[in-house]
């Protein structure tokens, strides 16, 4: 881990409403042997929660989780004549990796103990195994049923690439089938040799079986209905549940393989709704629907990829009226959010690799991580709130998608400012939903004059609605969002059925910057329509008419 993933970390780990069992929080220096027991007992606990790491954090109070600072220094710590560090790492059994970390955080300086989890046994300090139980730190061998868990922690084996020993081709659904062999040709363009190739080459090129022989990951994918029984006693299926807005349930229906042809039966079950609003500085009405299917694909794609079936559990599809909760069994493994959306690579680790590859080589997913980062730009781009993830429990990952605008000026401040980061737009995102951010992240937005109120208690600020002089004239010659303008094209096709290019300049031309020359304004439509007709959003229809009209593409 480096100093900027823990310090993009630190926020989400303050935040956590108490002390877990894997995380402890100092306010000052303690016994280096105090030390030396806290590493082996948040590793093994670490190992038990099957979290990526654990951390030992000073300057920072128990309870309030304040930031308050601290003089502990174990760079230059001694035990006797020996480094801290040196001191730790020799009396520890197995010898873990783990770091430390010095830096200010809210002005203030603390340290941060990134801590490996225990594998295969447990580690132990000074020849004693420690373990946490909630808070406080015991000794493991008076906890005999923790300490055989992590004696059985070996590392995991893939399930998803183990074979089904007794299934054949046969097992599969050949609808299933010829629908992987046109994705897998779009992904590798190579439809005329893969049009060559057994049904049985093909399964093993898309990673689908191995030698010949079937894989879990072919049964969920491609495995007819009948065929989930070699999963047992593991749950290859997907429930939809519908429930009113007090969360009572009003209709469900449950699916099982061949995955690959279920996810559209579960969109097609989904009521997405279109809904309205007023964008910036025009009358025209915006309509779009609920959900952007690609985003429900997505969560879905990646509930599956993901899942733990060792755990014997469904997956869960909930829709309410104004939002879509995706439920699937086992911990999030990148441990945050924040850490996925911001790396430029996927993750290391991977929970069904086999899987995960051959939904990759289907187009399921574009890439193996890469997916919650294009949910939340898709979000974004629509003006929409966020996904939420929710991650307390350690057994469970809730990803709730809003179907519903929540907050006015968020909605306006994505609308004009087309330069936010992301990151930006994410602590937007929590100060509209009420979610507490850190003081630091609260200055930054400050100073950028995206919120008000008084720290806690904020709110996304209405000031760019009030912008008058050279504020105003800036505004002007700014370009608005990307996605403002394809959101104002699919609002025109979808209330007229068709638009000629006329027509899209009529609705664009006056909201282009006033910097912008005529010819420039011509051009960035024409780039605007090719870009939304490559991407699958709209085609230009012909057939009827000598004027051709842009329309948009079926499902």
């Amino acid at each position: 881990m480096t100093e900027k993933e823990i310090t993009d970390r630190l926020p989400e780990l303050l935040s956590l409403p108490k002390e877990t069992e894997w995380v402890e929080f100092k306010r000052n220096n303690c016994k280096s042997s105090d030390i030396g027991e806290y590493i082996s007992a948040l590793s093994n606990s670490a190992c038990l929660h099957k979290k990526d790491k654990a951390f030992l954090i000073f300057g920072v109070e128990d309870g309030p989780h304040k930031v308050v600072g601290t003089d502990f220094n174990p760079k230059t710590e001694k035990k006797g004549n020996e480094e801290l560090e040196n001191w730790l790492t020799y009396l520890l059994d197995p010898r873990i990796d783990f770091k430390i970390f010095m830096f200010p955080f809210q002005d203030k300086p603390v340290v941060v103990f990134s801590i490996d989890p225990a594998e295969n046994r447990p580690v132990k300090f000074y020849g004693i195994a420690y373990i946490r139980v909630g808070s406080y730190k015991k000794k493991l061998s008076d906890h005999p049923e923790k300490e055989r868990k992590i004696w059985r922690n070996k590392p995991a084996n893939d399930w998803s690439a183990e074979m089904c020993e007794d299934a054949t081709i046969n097992d599969l659904d050949p609808q299933a089938v010829t629908k992987a062999r046109i994705e897998y040709a779009k992904r590798k363009k190579a439809s005329a040799e893969i049009g060559n190739w057994d049904t049985a080459t093909f399964l093993n090129k898309a990673k689908l079986a191995v030698g010949g022989k079937i894989t879990r990951a072919a049964i969920l994918l491609l495995g007819k209905p009948e065929a989930a029984h070699f999963l047992s006693p593991a749950i290859g299926q997907i429930s939809w549940f519908l429930q009113d807005a007090q969360n009572n349930p009003k209709d469900y229906e449950h699916f099982g393989p061949p995955f690959i042809l279920t996810v559209d039966a579960v969109l097609a079950k989904i009521r997405n709704l279109k809904v309205r609003f007023l964008p910036l500085q025009t009358l025209f009405p915006i309509e779009t629907l609920q959900y952007e299917p690609a985003v429900i694909r997505e969560a879905l794609h990646n509930c599956i990829a993901h899942q733990n079936y060792e755990l014997n559990s469904r997956i869960q599809v909930i829709e309410r009226p104004d939002e879509l909760v995706f439920d699937n069994a086992g911990n999030f493994i990148p441990g945050s959010v924040e850490a996925v959306i911001e790396q430029d690579a996927p993750p290391r680790r991977y929970r069904n690799p086999f899987l995960a590859q051959a939904m990759v080589n289907l187009g399921m997913i574009e890439t193996e991580g890469g997916g919650i980062k294009e949910m939340f730009k898709i979000q974004r781009e629509r003006f929409f709130p966020l996904p939420t993830y929710q991650l307390e429990k350690t057994d469970e990952v809730l990803v709730r998608i809003p179907g519903k605008l929540i907050d006015e000026n968020y909605t306006k401040l994505l609308i004009s400012k087309a330069d936010l980061d992301l990151r930006t737009v994410m602590l937007l995102d929590k100060v509209q939903k009420k979610k507490r951010i850190h003081k630091q992240e609260h200055l930054l937005l400050k100073k950028l004059g995206l919120v008000e109120g008084r720290y806690p208690t904020l709110f996304v600020s209405p000031g760019i609605a009030a912008l008058s002089g050279e504020k105003a004239a800036y505004i002007k010659n700014r370009p608005f969002n990307q996605g403002y303008y394809k959101v104002l094209i699919i609002s025109f096709i979808n209330q007229y059925g068709h638009a000629s290019r006329a027509d899209v300049d009529k609705l664009l031309m006056e909201k282009l910057p006033d910097i912008m020359t005529p010819e420039q304004k011509k051009t960035k439509v024409s780039n605007l329509l090719n870009e939304m007709a490559n991407k699958d959003k709209i085609i230009l229809n012909s057939a009827s008419c000598r004027k051709p009209k842009w329309i948009l593409k079926k499902e």
